[in-house]
């Protein structure tokens, strides 16, 4: 995925490849794409006798995704939700005072944007 996201077009199995400059074989690229092109996360399109791929989503809405998906997991199987909440803002605490800034900045606009809903 971060050799298409480091890219402004589409690319070909041996673009990536070429980029990647690893000992992964050609045929690794192209599975690899190929799996990822069937579980949607690519895009792709035919180009001569191959395909040209490119990402469907960027890093920040797949990142945001799977965050989305792990938490609803989460939330979903605690008989309560409070100390997965509270755990989630002690390793923000711990990690960076602007995060828990924008944590709270974030909190914040989702109560504004749930407000709106409701008037």
């Amino acid at each position: 995925m971060q050799a298409l996201w480091g890219r402004a077009a589409e690319a070909s199995v041996r673009d990536v490849h070429e980029g990647l400059g690893s000992d992964l074989a050609y045929t690794t690229v192209m599975t690899t794409l190929d799996r990822l092109y069937k579980k949607g996360l690519l895009e792709r399109r035919r180009e001569g006798r191959g395909f040209v791929y490119r990402a469907r989503l960027s890093h920040a809405e797949l990142s945001r995704g799977l965050a989305g998906a792990l938490f609803e997991s989460l939330l979903g199987r605690a008989p309560a939700p409070q100390p997965i909440l509270s755990g989630i803002v002690d390793a923000v605490s711990d990690q960076d005072r602007a995060m828990l800034d924008e944590l709270e900045r974030l909190v914040r606009a989702k109560r504004r944007e749930l407000q709106e809903r409701e008037r």
